[in-house]
């Protein structure tokens, strides 16, 4: 829907300010979020549930069970990999896009996601472990400890961007892409 706001002809995005060129961070690292997730629930499918055959989604089932949820989850990656290329391809069409805010965010989602994993997945529903036969301790501590340098990363992109166009979110000053 188009704004009408004096000289504004930017389109409106749902959770911003009528499409204004200060929204372009913010709605970047919101479509930079799928992406993030989706790529890290693929590295952690591809590398972890196929090749190493540590675990499957849902371990506490037979076999068969295991491969379906490691099947929904790769669906589950695909949907969220697609929507964020749209909603980036999106942004750029509109002239809003903001690549290092999109990068930022997706590796806030990645690190979510695999924050999500470790906690929920892992100890609170306990639908797998990262590996079976050994101590778990160390891998866990790993799987954690990725999801926080990747979280602490994507905060460092998105606040570095913060900081270059003057001082915080909706600030004025000078975009430097």
């Amino acid at each position: 829907m188009a704004t009408s706001r004096g000289g504004d002809q930017g389109v409106r995005v749902p959770g911003t300010r009528g499409g204004q060129g200060g929204d372009g961070p913010r709605v970047s690292v919101r479509a930079g979020l799928p992406i993030g997730i989706g790529v890290m629930a693929a590295v952690d499918e591809i590398v972890f549930h196929q090749v190493l055959a540590w675990h499957s989604f849902y371990d506490r089932g037979t076999p068969e069970l295991g491969l379906l949820t490691d099947g929904l989850l790769h669906a589950a990656e695909l949907v969220l990999l697609v929507a964020g290329v749209f909603l980036v391809a999106d942004l750029a069409r509109r002239g809003l896009l903001v690549g290092r805010a999109a990068v930022g965010g997706a590796l806030l989602g990645a690190g979510a996601f695999q924050l999500f994993d470790a906690v929920v997945d892992h100890k609170v529903l306990r639908v797998h472990q990262v590996r079976y036969g050994v101590d778990p301790l160390p891998y866990d501590l790993a799987w954690t400890a990725s999801a926080v340098v990747l979280l602490v990363a994507g905060l460092l992109v998105v606040r570095h961007r913060s900081r270059v166009r003057g001082g915080g979110p909706g600030a004025g000053g000078t975009d430097a892409r």
